[in-house]
């Protein structure tokens, strides 16, 4: 095996930075178009449609006339259906991950429960879909209702609360955890 010299080993950095320097001009060339489609398209849409948009048209409800209609109802199920979705899996799920990483005896149990939660936040949302039709609505006879897409949104995002609740534990440093029970604070 051949030693390389000083002089090859400075032409094959100065190779290194140019293929750098290319590609990196190649990704900004890419994300320039990428920006400019986008502003194109959002432009072209406020020219078609903003003569279209008025007050009315946030503030009224659905109706048949087109004139006459709103995306008021619009707004309000998506900000009750995203309370119910709050309400029921911030609790639920911080409470789960508090106990699961300070509170719960690591065996074989909390293995499987570890691993459990992992794979139900790789589930297709699609199978949640069908599992709350199938439970909320004709199970509980909840019907087509803002409690049943709260709830099948909060299933949905609970193992991401609960592994989110357990990584912000695990970073907290042990001298504060120490430090906390220094100046009388509990598990509690």
């Amino acid at each position: 095996m051949q030693a390389l010299t000083t002089e090859q080993i400075r032409t094959l950095i100065a190779r290194g930075k140019m293929k750098d320097t290319l590609f990196q001009a190649i990704g900004i060339l890419c994300l320039g178009i990428a920006l400019l489609v986008i502003f194109l398209l959002v432009s072209d849409m406020l020219m078609r449609g903003i003569d279209r948009l008025s007050l009315d048209f946030f503030t009224n409800f659905a109706s048949r006339r087109a004139g006459q209609s709103g995306i008021l109802s619009a707004w309000v199920g998506t900000i009750l259906v995203m309370l119910v979705t709050a309400m029921a899996a911030v609790p639920l799920g911080v409470a789960a991950g508090v106990y699961l990483e300070e509170y719960a005896k690591r065996n074989w149990i909390t293995d499987i429960i570890e691993i459990n939660i992992t794979n139900l936040a790789a589930v297709p949302s699609i199978v949640y879909g069908l599992l709350a039709l199938g439970v909320f609505v004709y199970a509980f006879g909840f019907g087509q209702s803002i409690l049943s897409a709260g709830l099948t949104l909060a299933l949905l995002i609970l193992p991401i609360v609960i592994v989110s609740t357990r990584e912000a534990i695990r970073a907290i440093p042990a001298m504060i955890r120490e430090g906390s029970m220094a100046v009388g604070a509990t598990r509690w």
